[in-house]
């Protein structure tokens, strides 16, 4: 209940008159059969969850003849798991939202049709505004241009308790809510979120959204997870560097990793150090706790550029 999306969902249930299953303790310490175990007793048709739960699910030989949608939303979503549900599942629907504590929802997928676009996150609710700027001149851009998201309407938070100076530097003159998301709409209407502003890696002259990258890493069957964080360096100012978790007995190499992205993303996107770790801190929410990277990379012997 502590995160946005539960908290909606639950108070959707109540207004709406309908049943909401919550997880038990007990059930809840079973991990992913536990959810599954409940969603097959209760016949459930709608399951809310975050990525490592829908990739779980793909990945489960579960049978859930009921279920209709799952929503899934918190952190971006493998493109590679978003193409494989649909085949492990086909009569259900997987539908991508996206939100915050104090914008409420922003986006959500519908019906079939908005599913089928791997890597938006829907269209935007109704009684939202939203538009995309530049994340220097706060001028709006067209479609399909990458800035920064602002917000507007009934749903916005009206400020922080107590906080001018967070109000301040949140809000525009005109009531505009700044997201610090990264983000794009296309030609259709469907919202694309890259990354938060301040994960943004500086190199050179240009930004590379540590997201994007790890949704291609993610891409690769021998990696489980991986984490792209700023590295300090003294001519291009930082460099992308992968944290990586390996598949149990893969032997993929630091080499192989990066050869894998540079095939994928502009030059100057490309990882230039791999640094291989057992796990990827992460949230309950599945969110990667950015702040905890630096352990890592601290204890363990970084790759040869």
């Amino acid at each position: 209940m502590f995160h946005t999306m539960g908290f909606f969902f639950t108070l959707n249930g109540l207004a709406q008159g309908s049943t909401t299953v919550v997880m038990t303790e007990a059930a809840a310490r079973a991990g992913l059969r536990g959810m599954l175990e409940a969603a097959r007793r209760w016949e459930v048709t709608e399951i809310m969850a975050a990525p490592p739960v829908v990739l779980g699910m793909t990945k489960d030989g579960c049978r859930l003849s009921s279920l209709a949608r799952v929503i899934c939303g918190g952190a971006p979503l493998p493109g590679s798991v978003a193409e494989q549900f649909p085949r492990r599942f086909p009569h259900v629907d997987l539908c991508m939202g996206y939100g915050s504590t104090e914008a409420g929802g922003i986006s959500l997928m519908i019906d079939r049709e908005e599913c089928s676009r791997i890597g938006s996150s829907g269209r935007i609710f109704h009684n939202v505004v939203a538009k995309i700027v530049d994340i220097v001149t706060g001028e709006p851009l067209s479609v399909g241009k990458k800035g920064e998201l602002w917000v507007r309407g009934p749903s916005i938070m009206t400020g922080y308790v107590g906080d001018d100076e967070a109000n301040e530097a949140t809000f525009d003159s005109e009531g505009w809510l700044k997201t610090g998301d990264l983000c794009y709409i296309d030609q259709d209407g469907f919202l694309f979120v890259v990354d938060r502003l301040k994960e943004l890696i500086k190199y050179k002259a240009y930004q590379v959204a540590p997201a994007e990258l790890e949704l291609v890493l993610q891409s690769l069957p021998e990696i489980v997870d991986a984490a792209v964080m700023p590295y300090p360096h003294e001519e291009a100012g930082e460099i992308p560097m992968a944290l990586v978790v390996r598949q149990p007995g893969s032997k993929v190499t630091e080499a192989q990793v990066m050869e894998h992205v540079a095939k994928q993303v502009a030059p100057y996107k490309k990882v230039r150090k791999v640094l291989f770790v057992d796990s990827i801190p992460r949230s309950p929410a599945a969110k990667i706790l950015r702040r905890q990277l630096k352990d890592h990379m601290q204890s363990c012997i970084v790759s040869r550029l």
